[in-house]
């Protein structure tokens, strides 16, 4: 098992900055991936940011590249998502997750709790 907990979360107006971070504990020999999802009030989960977690290869989802970027720290541990420039849609709960090695690709194992970002105009 892995647990995972995130922190950083808070309110800005648009333009500002705020980094993320999402702390691992457990098993965290068996991550191979990681990644930033969120969930905006009345609209469906998705994938901010991945990232392999020995390699550190990343893939963003588009809305978000150029301004997001996210990062880890093995030696702690540690996943981070900076993130730019925001503006009011990035308003969101965000959540740190993990897959396992070996799982489906598809599927992400373990989950924070969330983190709330409110970005006003």
């Amino acid at each position: 098992q892995v647990q995972l907990v995130e922190s950083g979360g808070g309110s800005v107006q648009a333009g500002n900055s705020l980094r993320l971070s999402c702390g691992a504990s457990g098993y965290t020999s068996d991550i191979h991936t990681m990644a930033w999802f969120r969930q905006a009030p009345g609209k469906e989960r998705e994938v901010v940011a991945q990232i392999i977690w020995r390699l550190g290869s990343t893939i963003y989802e588009d809305s978000v590249k150029g301004r997001f970027t996210v990062d880890r720290d093995r030696a702690k541990n540690t996943l981070y998502l900076q993130m730019n420039n925001l503006k009011p849609e990035d308003t969101a709960v965000y959540y740190c997750a993990a897959r396992r090695r070996g799982a489906i690709p598809t599927i992400y194992n373990w989950w924070g709790q969330g983190t709330q970002v409110t970005v006003s105009s």
